[in-house]
């Protein structure tokens, strides 16, 4: 399961950091076809701050006391169920 970006962050802002996230995905494929596994580093970190920018990874950014199943397997949530009948 993926956890959905904060809905709070402004339009611009949201739309200047998906851009940033894009570039830091496409730098990782350059670093892996290149081989070089110091700039693959580097932009797995920038993907990751990115997503923590979105509120993707990191704290949570809702308030109303429901667990974060990020990086939980569905089989694994509350979610089960529901998935199961898909």
């Amino acid at each position: 399961m993926w956890r959905l970006s904060d809905p709070t962050i402004e339009p611009q802002h949201r739309e200047h950091l998906v851009k940033a996230l894009m570039a830091a995905r496409r730098a990782v494929g350059v670093a892996k076809r290149a081989n070089d596994p110091a700039a693959e580093e580097s932009a797995h970190a920038a993907v990751d701050g990115v997503k923590r920018a979105l509120g993707e990874r990191g704290p949570v950014w809702w308030d109303d006391g429901a667990p974060d199943y990020n990086r939980h397997m569905v089989l694994n949530s509350p979610y089960a169920e529901w998935f199961a009948g898909l």
